[in-house]
């Protein structure tokens, strides 16, 4: 990985494919933790990411694992943002198993550390996950959200995705209940 360049806003993010992370011995050593630190951050913050309470350092590895193993059998796409080789974001898809849906994947996480909140680097992260959809050939890219994350959403509607369904009150969470919004973005 090449240094982050000053730029205005000072270094600027660097995005990784799962080859260019895993070619860097350093950055693979230390990802599966890095990976850790930011999810298990954004969770104990309240972010809606998938879980209630932090993820433990090893359900994160054995994640991390599994998606650089898709990735590298095509069968997903993980993108990771440095500054300054520093984990601050990172994202990734996975395609459907079963063989009647071979062609769609989820996108299933687009995490970026608080600190990093406003700079750009999830929609960069989205916009490099989704050309890796196009070019794996994946027809229809979907994901899953909760409804308050209104950030998130206008995002990815900004970048082509619109809803395609939603549960009322599905998701419970500290006593309260949230709406699951569903997108897809259609390539076909």
């Amino acid at each position: 990985m090449t240094p982050s360049s000053p730029g205005a806003a000072g270094p600027q993010p660097v995005l990784l494919d799962a080859a260019q992370l895993t070619a860097d011995p350093e950055l693979a050593a230390g990802f599966p933790e890095a990976a850790h630190r930011l999810l298990a951050d954004l969770v104990g913050a309240g972010a809606p990411l998938g879980w209630v309470d932090p993820p433990d350092a090893a359900e994160v590895a054995e994640l991390m694992d599994r998606v650089l193993r898709a990735a590298r059998a095509g069968d997903g796409a993980l993108r990771a943002a440095y500054l300054q080789r520093r984990l601050i974001g990172l994202g990734y898809w996975l395609r459907h198993s079963l063989p009647t849906n071979r062609q769609h994947a989820d996108l299933d996480k687009v995490a970026v550390a608080a600190h990093a909140h406003g700079r750009g680097v999830g929609r960069s992260l989205t916009r490099a996950l989704v050309a890796d959809a196009r070019e794996a050939k994946i027809e229809v890219l979907t994901l899953e959200a909760r409804a308050d994350n209104t950030r998130a959403l206008a995002m990815y509607r900004s970048l082509g995705f619109c809803e395609y369904g939603r549960l009322p009150r599905f998701i419970a969470m500290g006593g309260r209940r949230y709406d699951k919004v569903f997108y897809m973005l259609d390539f076909r």
